[in-house]
């Protein structure tokens, strides 16, 4: 079992209004992640992960596609230990 960590993500683009948060909350339910993902003022989404290593690392990567209609320019990630999030939500 890989050790658990804590992703804290900023996704930077056109990220709102495209699905982003909705897929991300389905990408992050399938790969059996707990967190949440937001909207921001500035029109970043900003994403906790917690989980598994491997499987937070595979989520990050997919952000940089995000939903069909995103167009990701930028993606930044900074690790920590985990928090204990429980489940994964979007919040408003």
């Amino acid at each position: 079992m890989s050790e658990r960590t804590r992703a804290h993500v900023f996704v930077s683009g056109t990220v709102q209004g495209v699905y982003y948060r909705a897929n991300t909350r389905d990408a992050a339910r399938e790969a059996g992640l707990d967190g949440w993902v937001k909207n921001l003022p500035d029109g970043r989404v900003e994403v906790v992960f917690e989980g598994p290593e491997d499987a937070v690392e595979a989520v990050v990567e997919w952000c940089h596609e995000g939903s069909p209609a995103a167009d990701v320019s930028d993606v930044a990630v900074d690790y920590a230990e985990p928090e204990g999030e429980d489940g994964f939500e979007i919040r408003y």
